[in-house]
């Protein structure tokens, strides 16, 4: 299935000189959905994931299918301020910027087994804070996977240490 022709380029958003990959199209199309669910599913489930990691906003909606389908629970990673009890933050450098996550700081125990899950790779900074928030609450990320990877911005290499999946690939923009 060519997935990838349910991507939709959005530029200049969230500013100028980025081109936006826009994966609702993707989420609109039943099968598609079930077939991104299906390949992150296949790729995970002999890791034996306990929780599934995503972050907001993207990350929320595979993410928690994912975790379903795995028979795995969720943990959303947010920005400061929106989750309700104590946290622990990573912060992270955008292509664009810099930010940080939280997680609730019950949310993963020792030996959690974690697959931490978003819709796009790019520079790979959120998808390693994720990895750290994890691993300071002494779980074990077992696998990282994305719908997109850019590959031109090598992101990849930030997260060498794991084993990690995504179903398509843009090698330039």
């Amino acid at each position: 299935m060519d997935i990838a022709a349910k991507i939709r380029d959005i530029p200049d958003f969230p500013k100028p000189g980025i081109i936006f990959k826009d994966i609702t199209p993707l989420l609109q199309d039943a099968e598609s959905l079930r077939y991104a669910v299906d390949q992150m599913a296949e790729f995970a489930v002999s890791k034996k994931v306990d929780i599934v990691l995503g972050a907001e906003a993207r990350g929320f909606i595979l993410g928690a299918a994912l975790a379903y389908t795995l028979g795995a629970g969720f943990v959303p990673a947010r920005k400061p301020g929106k989750l309700p009890y104590e946290t622990i933050a990573a912060e992270y450098e955008l292509e664009y910027g810099t930010d940080s996550l939280e997680i609730h700081e019950d949310a993963i125990g020792p030996g959690t087994r974690v697959l931490v899950h978003d819709d796009l790779l790019a520079t790979g900074g959120t998808a390693r804070a994720k990895c750290d928030l994890v691993e300071k609450l002494g779980g074990e990320v077992v696998g990282v996977a994305f719908i997109v990877e850019l590959s031109f911005l090598a992101g990849r290499n930030k997260l060498k240490d794991y084993d990690l999946m995504s179903l398509i690939k843009v090698e330039g923009e």
